[in-house]
């Protein structure tokens, strides 16, 4: 999703994306021909679910990578200079068998503006992801930091959803509603969508079917909600969500809003059904609990979070029982890891991380062999 560097500290970004228990027709593993950049010292002590960790790209801010529905493709935002770009653009690679390092990847937001929130339909051929570009070619700017040094994400109106093909045509665009549309998802089913979208002047989740029509509000209560996800057998939702609770939160919430902002630094993992009954918040951990994503078994969430932290970050991968129980550390370091996705078999979790960028801000992907 959208993406600003904090100063001094690793990259906060926001996620979207969904997983799917659609199975593979690949078979394919870590152990492939692109091992060039293979290290065992990227595996941090603590991260025993990690059989093994390739890091994927090498420079720039790479960030929110969903698999394919037949797991044998990515599709990632970055920004890398060294490519050209100076806002986020929309990718697609081979993760066990393109070399990043070696060649850029394929580009396919070749309208320009900025984007974010790719994902793939169903079949492969074509995907979705939300950007500026109707409103001009050029990024719109970044905002500044708020007084008093608070955080802030920007909430471009100019965002709209569109469906690509994988060589950058637009073949239909999803929403034209007023306002912020972006965070787009598919159900692993292949049957519908998910958004956040500001159309009733609050930051809510909408459901849709992939052409657009049917569309439903599932949320209804005022704060930030997106960054959501399908279960693997589409009848569950999880998100991300800020609830401010007093007045002067609400009016500090509304007045950022009034800008085109939003205020991330305390968020909880919810889930509901997907039609939004039965909503209930699964974490209460404090600070930002963000990017969660479904573990295979539909029974489990890994999210990324800063509770532990005093000063804003590390931000660390856990995982947590659907029940709120069990929570589980799963990455270790003191930088910045998120944006944690499985792959449709389960065997491979791809995540963001600050490790091994040689004291930098680049943020890369890496591909973890997962292990119970």
């Amino acid at each position: 999703m959208l993406r600003t560097t904090l100063l001094a500290t690793p990259l906060l970004l926001i996620a979207c994306g969904a997983p799917s228990d659609h199975q593979g027709t690949t078979d394919r593993t870590t152990d492939s021909s692109a091992t060039a950049h293979d290290t065992a010292s990227l595996i941090l002590p603590g991260e025993a679910h990690f059989k093994s960790l390739r890091q994927l790209t090498f420079g720039g801010d790479n960030a929110e990578a969903y698999w394919s529905f037949a797991g044998d493709k990515l599709v990632m935002q970055a920004t890398n200079p060294a490519w050209g770009d100076s806002c986020d653009q929309i990718f697609v690679f081979d993760p066990f068998q393109d070399d990043l390092a070696a060649a850029k990847p394929k580009l396919i937001s070749v309208n320009g503006g900025r984007t974010t929130c790719s994902y793939f339909l169903p079949g492969d051929s074509l995907l979705l992801y939300a950007s500026t570009h109707l409103a001009g070619s050029a990024c719109p700017p970044v905002p500044e930091r708020q007084p008093g040094g608070k955080y802030v994400w920007p909430i471009y109106e100019t965002f709209d959803i569109f469906v690509s093909d994988l060589k950058g045509n637009i073949r239909r665009q999803l929403t034209d509603a007023p306002g912020y549309d972006a965070e787009a998802t598919v159900s692993p089913t292949g049957d519908r969508i998910v958004f956040t979208s500001m159309r009733d002047g609050d930051l809510e989740l909408y459901t849709m079917n992939i052409d657009g029509s049917d569309l439903k509000r599932v949320t209804n209560t005022i704060g930030y909600d997106g960054g959501a996800f399908f279960s693997p057998d589409g009848t569950k939702l999880v998100w991300r969500a800020s609830r401010p609770g007093t007045p002067e939160e609400v009016k500090e919430y509304q007045d950022l809003l009034d800008q085109g902002l939003v205020m991330p630094t305390n968020m909880e993992v919810f889930v509901a059904n997907a039609d939004g009954s039965d909503a209930r918040r699964i974490t209460d951990l404090g600070n930002a609990n963000w990017a969660p994503f479904w573990h295979p078994s539909g029974e489990k969430i890994v999210f990324a979070s800063n509770h532990a932290s005093q000063r804003g970050f590390p931000f660390t991968l856990y995982m947590i029982g659907i029940d709120g129980t069990g929570l589980e550390k799963v990455s270790d370091g003191d930088t910045f890891d998120a944006f944690p996705v499985f792959s449709p078999d389960g065997r491979h979790l791809v995540f963001s991380s600050n490790r091994n960028n040689h004291g930098t801000r680049e943020t890369n992907l890496f591909l973890a062999e997962w292990q119970e």
